[in-house]
């Protein structure tokens, strides 16, 4: 049995999923999920995020918001959060960063919001010597100051697409030809939450949507808007979607998201304008990361970091810089969108 059988038996018996029906399936069943079962980042997994390939990432992330604390009349306690932390690398990295930052520590409550057990096992070895806490979701997050960062969480939750068919929308779904899963076109129908998309679309394009961000988003902007904090939210996409962005990636290659579901990580590209409008609090310009970096001193870092190298760890080195902040490689596709209270300036890196 296997988690393609799963499916196309429930497909058999009950008709057609959405998009964010089998994404779900795919990324966490608790017997056959991709995040589930393993340990997909670095050399040896799937993929590397930023905080795998360097050190100064994290760092930077960090002493952003150390600065936003301090900027906020160092608040005590409060809580410094991840959704999604991978391996805990990007947290280590941003801890190790702050620890010279006069009462940072001392007043930080490190959470992190975690799903997959395997991973949870591998970030409790990374940050040991932090005490973290685990929770399940971002509704268990503390009512008190929230400094929050989110790398590559909101691009792995399940969207929905729908085409466009005039004034109505079809959405796509997944079903059963001949034994093989394939995508599909459910009904022309009205979908109230698409209306503004009528001005940006034409009739067969599709758009895509994430409804299960706009609570997340809703939970963590309230508490920075109640006790005040600030967000961090990294990913690739653009304030709007338009096409179909849903990809599969298995041992650093892109693959078919329908072959062998389960076993490659599925994600999708995030709308940060439907990040924005569901936050109940102030939000920054969206800033393409290389953008963000460079303000914070990356190249300053790299380049004190490679006083006494050599050789391959000196080209390394320059590697990670340039693929970190190039817009050949991570520094346009990806974006930033700081998230700060009333009254307050969003986190160094970030324009109002």
């Amino acid at each position: 049995m296997s988690l393609r059988d799963l499916l196309a038996a429930r497909i058999a018996a009950q008709g057609p999923i959405t998009v964010a029906e089998y994404m779900a399936e795919c990324l966490m069943h608790p017997r056959f999920g991709y995040y589930a079962t393993r340990d997909p980042l670095g050399a040896q997994g799937d993929f590397i995020t930023a905080p795998e390939i360097s050190q100064m990432f994290g760092e930077l992330i960090g002493l952003s918001l150390a600065q936003a604390w301090m900027d906020q009349g160092q608040p005590s306690p409060f809580t410094l959060a991840e959704a999604g932390p991978g391996r805990g690398t990007l947290m280590a990295d941003a801890l190790r960063a702050t620890r010279a930052v006069p009462g940072f520590h001392a007043a930080a409550q490190v959470v992190l919001i975690e799903a997959s057990p395997t991973l949870r096992d591998v970030q409790s070895q990374t940050l040991a010597s932090h005490a973290p806490k685990w929770i399940d979701h971002v509704d268990a997050l503390p009512q008190q100051p929230l400094f929050f960062i989110a790398n590559e969480f909101f691009d792995a939750l399940p969207i929905r697409q729908f085409q466009r068919d005039g004034e109505h929308w079809r959405e796509r779904q997944i079903g059963l030809d001949d034994g093989r899963l394939r995508f599909g076109l459910g009904p022309a129908q009205p979908q109230p939450a698409l209306d503004h998309r009528h001005e940006d679309t034409a009739d067969g394009d599709l758009v895509e949507d994430c409804p299960s961000a706009a609570p997340i988003i809703d939970a963590i902007g309230r508490r920075i808007a109640d006790h005040g904090g600030a967000g961090l939210i990294i990913d690739y996409g653009d304030w709007r979607s338009l096409g179909d962005t849903l990809q599969a990636v298995k041992g650093h290659e892109p693959s078919d998201p329908l072959v062998d579901p389960g076993e490659a990580d599925l994600t999708a590209h995030v709308d940060f304008e439907a990040l924005a409008q569901a936050a109940p609090c102030r939000y920054s310009r969206l800033t393409p990361q290389g953008v963000f970096l460079e303000r914070l001193g990356i190249t300053q870092r790299a380049q004190a970091l490679a006083k006494g190298l050599t050789g391959d760890p000196l080209d390394q080195l320059i590697a990670a810089h340039r693929r970190l902040t190039h817009p050949d490689e991570m520094g346009q596709l990806f974006k930033v969108l700081g998230l700060y209270p009333e009254g307050h300036q969003p986190p160094p890196g970030l324009d109002p």
